[in-house]
């Protein structure tokens, strides 16, 4: 339903978008992911209608909207700072925008109840906002963007301010709206776990340009890149060269390893990349009974949920990232032999 086509846009004389290329289909959530700065509140403006691009075009159901205003898009909007008047009660703010419609007043009763309602916030009509939690603030703003019942609905980074607890509720709960409202939602964040828990499909962002776009099991399972592979957080990423087909196994600074690949699969001496998860493979200690993998002292070991996440550090400097479920002390010499990796093909190769 929304796309946006070759959109390009600097901003102090350097290039910050660089022909992007997306779309947000009927009744899905596309989630922009990207580190902080890249462009990503700057693209969602330009859909919503805030700021123009330089070149390309914004369409809405086959249509060019690319000059159309904000206020003739019917879009609904939401971002971190809430946005809310301080000088309004709760249901005054709800009603700003269906008032803006000159609807009759009965009606725009009815619907800021069900706006109010629908965030679990029936009964907090005449609250000040100004006596509300961050949370509850949160949670007025959505029912004021949902309540003009808008065509699409656009996030930029609206549980940034909240805490982690909070963050997690509030993405369930708006989960769930978006799918039973079926409003199609493009939304902004660098939070990863508040993107794959929200989005049906996420895109990524890099340099300008969307690098890889796809559910949130796709990219986790296929990135396209190195740097796709290392901002997901997937695990150790090696540069490296095929030296054996049947069976993958590519050469790296810190070794050989066995890959897997989806066909078609690279040829033997082909540069690229080794994606080594942290999980599925054994650590040792040395001197223990182990064919191969990777000796280093244990520089961290923190828990990450029911597991503990453990870096190693090689004698030649490099690092490799593994996970057990049992935690280890710093300074231990240990052996870690993966699972096999996955192989990323060089970009353009």
């Amino acid at each position: 339903m929304l796309e946006l086509i070759d959109i390009r846009k600097s901003y102090e004389g350097k290039p910050l978008l660089e022909g992007v290329t997306m779309r947000v289909d009927r009744g899905e959530t596309v989630c922009l992911l990207g580190p902080s700065g890249g462009g990503k509140s700057t693209l969602l403006r330009i859909a919503a209608g805030l700021e123009q691009p330089e070149s390309g075009r914004v369409l809405w159901n086959g249509a060019d909207i690319t000059h159309t205003p904000a206020n003739r898009r019917g879009f609904g909007l939401m971002f971190q700072d809430y946005a809310l008047f301080p000088h309004l009660s709760v249901a005054e703010n709800v009603a700003f925008g269906l008032r803006m419609q000159n609807l009759p007043k009965d009606r725009i009763r009815r619907e800021t109840t069900e706006a109010l309602a629908r965030v679990e916030l029936a009964g907090f009509e005449r609250r000040r906002t100004a006596d509300l939690s961050g949370g509850e603030q949160q949670r007025v703003a959505l029912a004021r963007a949902l309540a003009p019942r808008p065509k699409l609905m656009m996030f930029d980074e609206p549980l940034g301010a909240l805490d982690r607890a909070l963050r997690e509720q509030l993405a369930g709960q708006l989960h769930r709206l978006l799918r039973e409202l079926q409003i199609p939602a493009l939304y902004v964040t660098h939070d990863q776990e508040e993107a794959f828990g929200a989005a049906q499909r996420i895109a990524l962002l890099h340099d300008g340009r969307i690098v890889q776009s796809g559910r949130p099991e796709e990219l986790i399972a296929r990135p396209a890149s190195a740097w796709a592979a290392d901002f997901l957080g997937l695990g150790t990423v090696l540069r490296g060269t095929v030296t054996s087909i049947r069976p993958l196994r590519i050469k790296t600074a810190l070794g050989e390893h066995e890959a897997q690949t989806d066909p078609p699969g690279p040829k033997r001496g082909d540069p690229g990349w080794l994606l080594l998860r942290p999980s599925g493979g054994s650590l040792h200690k040395v001197g223990g009974k182990c064919a191969e993998g990777f000796r280093g002292t244990v520089v961290e070991s923190i828990r990450k949920g029911e597991a503990y996440r453990i870096r190693l550090r090689t004698a030649g400097g490099g690092e490799v990232i593994c996970a057990q479920d049992q935690p280890v002390e710093e300074g231990e010499d240990l052996i870690w032999t993966p699972a096999a990796g996955t192989w990323i093909r060089e970009q353009g190769k």
